[in-house]
């Protein structure tokens, strides 16, 4: 009746004895490639805009629904590939998200008019929703330990990202124009596509599809790469039946897995996926509380993100319009947007480090509340006339606080969800956020243009402060807990 299972240890366990090595280093590199490449395929809708809008003569609401409908791709890509990664495997939306992500965005740089372009750049941003799997892949390789700062660090490389795009486009655009810099702009989502064969698949992942031998293959290379030994015995898939619990269960359960018995995992691969499904899992009574309070984050902290990307380039243009038409020379304001745009996409360096230094520290929920109402109090000044230095300074700040909160949720995200849910969950999460990158472009451009500064910083301000209040509200802090694989763990 309580027989123990001896020699058997489970993936956590696994991961905990090869720790962090050459193996992960590997899987970081391929995966930091399509974070990069998804933030430089974002930025650059913070410097194309204007010189489309003048080849062209775009109207400014057309100029902003660029920006609108690459997000509105990503609503849909990151809820699709979600969906596909928890049923067919991490590794199989990477090919494809590679193929429509760098296909369409070098079509784009020979769009011969504004709807063929608005086309590609929504088929861009279907591709680039399956950002959200390679962060949910990465994670699931990482040792519990520190995995806090190793997601912090992971996140740099959307910091890269964002400072080489504003380093290109300051370098081509005035040279060669905006074609060029869409076309090189799509190569480093070809990266993912041409080391593809070389990935492998998530063992917390083949384990919840009851893979345990293809699991055993990927930890063992793991730890002839790491020159570490896995435990002894054989592993064990700790995953239970999805609903096979009371409903009730409380979401602040403990977050540690135990084994449950092959009859189970077999009803478990053997559910239905699909979006309504998924849909119906993430908000069951154990979920609801979290997936809503996560859709509410996601939203406030993308749209203050972009908005604060955005208001960059629209102060450098719309307040020179609004204040002095005198000044508004073309070569004058673009080299205004390059420069403010690179000094603040610095701004995520340090906020990525000050994360990686307080997120394992003080827990995930504190941190992101620091750090939202820090971005709060630096874009307070805004609302009113500054100096150009002074602008640029509280911009700089502002960056810096609001990457750390975005950052410090899409770490937290994944780790509420468990495996058979984690890539939908943070991916619809994610795709919420989204909604948050439609509206902010047209709010952030077409008030500053207005001019009307004051009530888009306070529109910003509003946001934060409900986001803000939605992160205290979270019902779990995930800082040093194993992840689950199960919903019925809760």
């Amino acid at each position: 009746m309580g027989h123990e299972i001896e020699a058997a240890y489970t993936v956590d366990e696994a991961l905990a004895s090869v720790g962090f090595g050459k193996f992960q280093s590997l899987v970081f590199l391929y995966a930091g490639i399509g974070y990069a490449a998804e933030a430089m395929e974002l930025m650059i809708l913070s410097f194309i805009g204007s010189p489309i809008k003048s080849e062209w003569g775009l109207s400014t609401g057309q100029e902003s629904f660029i920006s609108s409908v690459v997000f509105a791709g990503l609503l849909l890509g990151q809820i699709s590939w979600g969906v596909i990664s928890d049923s067919y495997g991490r590794r199989k939306c990477f090919i494809f998200t590679a193929v429509i992500t760098s296909g369409a965005g070098f079509l784009s740089a020979f769009s011969p008019n504004y709807i063929s372009l608005v086309i590609l750049r929504f088929l861009v941003g279907v591709g680039l929703g399956g950002g959200a799997v390679l962060f949910s892949w990465f994670l699931e390789f990482v040792p519990i330990t520190n995995r806090g700062a190793w997601m912090s660090v992971f996140s740099l490389c959307w910091s890269f990202g964002t400072i080489l795009e504003a380093s290109l486009a300051w370098v081509v655009i005035p040279a060669l124009g905006w074609r060029w810099l869409l076309a090189l702009s799509s190569f480093p989502s070809l990266l993912i596509l041409i080391f593809y064969r070389l990935t492998p698949e998530s063992p917390r992942y083949l384990c919840t599809k009851d893979r345990t031998a293809d699991a055993m293959e990927v930890l063992e290379s793991m730890a002839i790469w790491n020159n570490m030994v896995l435990p002894s015995g054989a592993l064990i898939s700790d995953i239970r039946g999805e609903f096979e619990r009371d409903e009730n269960v409380p979401e602040t359960a403990h977050l540690i897995t135990i084994q449950k018995d092959q009859t189970d995992i077999e009803q478990s691969t053997k559910s239905k996926f699909g979006f309504i499904n998924t849909l119906y899992r993430l908000l069951s009574p154990k979920l609801v509380r979290s997936t809503l309070l996560l859709w509410v984050s996601f939203f406030g902290n993308i749209f203050a993100y972009y908005g604060i990307v955005l208001l960059t380039s629209a102060l450098s243009d719309g307040n020179m319009a609004c204040s002095s038409p005198k000044l508004q020379s073309y070569g004058t304001e673009e080299a205004d947007i390059y420069k403010d745009v690179f000094i603040t996409s610095f701004a995520e360096l340090p906020g990525l480090l000050l994360l990686a230094v307080m997120v394992d520290r003080i827990g995930r929920k504190l941190t992101m509340i620091t750090m939202l109402s820090s971005a709060f109090v630096f874009l307070i000044p805004l609302a009113f006339p500054q100096t150009e230095g002074l602008t640029t300074t509280l911009l700089f700040c502002a960056r810096l606080c609001i990457t750390a909160s975005s950052t410090g949720l899409c770490i937290y995200a994944p780790e509420m969800y468990p495996t058979s849910l984690r890539s939908s969950g943070y991916g619809t999460a994610n795709a919420m956020g989204r909604i948050g990158g439609i509206i902010s472009p047209l709010v952030a451009v077409a008030l500053v243009n207005g001019c009307h500064l004051a009530v888009a910083i306070f529109l910003f301000e509003g946001i934060i402060c409900l986001t803000a209040i939605a992160v205290a509200f979270f019902p779990l802090e995930t800082s040093g807990r194993s992840l689950d694989d199960s919903l019925s763990e809760f």
